[in-house]
């Protein structure tokens, strides 16, 4: 093996200095949960924590400060993460009288009660684009502010942090070798570097958003599901470093931290902020599915309680939460974007799991085989949904009609009066026409299928099932437009 490069080097001595933290910082309790609640369907806060119970977690991360949310936490000995919106950052950034009042509104009134462990300041700003002149530069120094505040009311065992997912990199989730790992030019010096600077100094953690499903997903036919979903068979050796990964998540997670080591902070401790596995997807993707997810979440469950680390990092003290609690259905996107929960809207677990890692696999009941392992070939259209046609809104229908047939070219041209597909003149048939011809015209270049939650895939063809003369709702001819 060639010799390591520089910034490898200070690596090999401090293996020894993370093998004796704990798997995921909980004392023995399981692993954590992201309470996600982007949905109209899910129950009350009030039911938190039974649920978070069953699965074994011990502890718990929320998008906002939820007064309802922190009330049910108070008591229970949970660690619980909250968080700043991104769009008050600058706000924050600005002014630390306006620090003191987030504190004082959003942590004081719950504290100690409920026992905040981390106040992570935006989610995944540096994928956003659009805010990248307003919010990026000031990211850090509200996270000052807040930090000054938490420490005027002695509060530091409060640690602040940040989220970022994987495309902070410059090659984004999938880095091979994770040795050629570094942040993107337009955010390493003017972002990250000052980041790290705060984390290191202030001892907390880097979180990382790090979700092996979307980079097996892209590249299914050169990583083996196996060694995404911790399940062996295959190893992967980085030629610079000599590591040998055993997994998709530890490539990653290495990845990360050398992009850091790169920047001069080799010791900044990891955080997995959001880890998962969808449990459905739409019939356009692959792989999510209950028999994946259950696979994914128990091995991870069990790796992690017996403290790894990664091979960069052996033993290393590392918070992990679960993404997430429920499948939420209003979440835009593709419709793994919807299924990432432990248990469905109504409360039932999606599949049995212990998040505590001390249940054997062989003690689960068998799972339901997988059955969107391999891409989808046949034919999909994009119809209106069958919850939304039993529940019918007309006026949301209304809305997603003519955003639908204003885009493109003829869109909807069919379905006007005395048109080939005009019959029947009902709100659903027209609308799965309208949704249909626009996601075929776009969807090559990112459309969804959803229109609000009004949306679903079918491989069932629906010129049987609607009476229209739907001719151009047949995928091949739609290609064509």
């Amino acid at each position: 093996m060639a010799a390591p490069p520089l910034w490898a080097l200070p690596f090999l001595l401090l293996c020894a200095a993370f093998s004796s933290g704990v798997a995921h910082g909980v004392s023995g309790r399981g692993l954590g949960v992201n309470y996600g609640r982007v949905a109209d369907d899910i129950p009350p806060p009030r039911r938190l924590v039974e649920l978070l119970r069953a699965a074994g977690a011990g502890s718990v991360k929320i998008y906002d400060a939820n007064p309802a949310v922190l009330r049910a936490l108070a008591g229970t000995h949970m660690r619980v993460s909250i968080m700043v919106p991104n769009e008050i950052i600058p706000d924050i950034a600005a002014s630390a009288a306006a620090a003191d009042r987030w504190v004082a509104d959003n942590l004081l009134p719950y504290y100690p009660e409920t026992r905040v462990k981390f106040l992570l300041v935006g989610n995944e700003i540096l994928s956003d684009y659009s805010i990248a002149k307003s919010t990026w530069p000031r990211l850090v120094p509200a996270m000052e502010n807040l930090h000054r505040s938490l420490r005027a009311h002695r509060l530091s065992s409060v640690k602040i942090g940040t989220t970022l997912a994987m495309d902070a990199l410059a090659n984004g989730a999938f880095p091979r070798p994770p040795s050629a790992a570094a942040f993107r030019p337009d955010v390493a010096d003017a972002v990250v570097r000052p980041l790290l600077h705060f984390l290191n100094g202030t001892n907390s953690y880097y979180f990382v958003d790090a979700y092996p499903y979307f980079v097996w997903a892209g590249n299914n036919l050169t990583v083996p599901l196996d060694y995404a979903l911790f399940q062996g068979g295959a190893c992967y050796v980085d030629p610079v470093t000599g590591l040998k990964y055993t997994n998709l998540l530890d490539e990653m997670l290495d990845a990360v931290a050398i992009a850091m080591a790169k920047l001069g902070y080799g010791r900044v401790k990891l955080a997995i902020a959001e880890t998962g596995w969808p449990n459905g997807c739409d019939y356009d993707q692959i792989g999510g599915n209950v028999h994946n997810a259950a696979i994914y979440n128990r091995n991870l469950a069990i790796r992690m309680a017996k403290n790894p680390g990664t091979p960069l990092r052996p033993g290393a003290k590392m918070p992990v939460f679960v993404f997430s609690l429920y499948n939420e259905d209003l979440k835009p996107g593709p419709g793994t974007e919807r299924h990432w929960g432990l248990y469905y809207a109504n409360g039932t677990a999606a599949y049995e799991i212990d998040l505590t890692g001390r249940r054997p696999l062989s003690s689960y009941p068998p799972l339901p085989a997988p059955e969107n392992n391999t891409p989808y070939k046949g034919p999909i259209w994009c119809v209106m949904s069958a919850a939304a046609s039993k529940k019918l809104n007309e006026t949301a229908v209304g809305n997603a009609l003519s955003y639908a047939c204003g885009q493109g070219n003829g869109t909807c041209d069919a379905i006007q009066p005395g048109r080939e597909c005009f019959l029947p003149d009902t709100p659903a048939a027209h609308a799965s026409y309208a949704f249909n011809s626009y996601w075929q015209q776009f969807r090559k270049i990112g459309a969804t299928c959803y229109f609000n939650n009004l949306a679903e895939q079918t491989i069932k063809d629906p010129i049987a099932s609607s009476g229209q003369n739907l001719n151009a709702m047949d995928p091949a001819s739609s290609a064509a437009l």
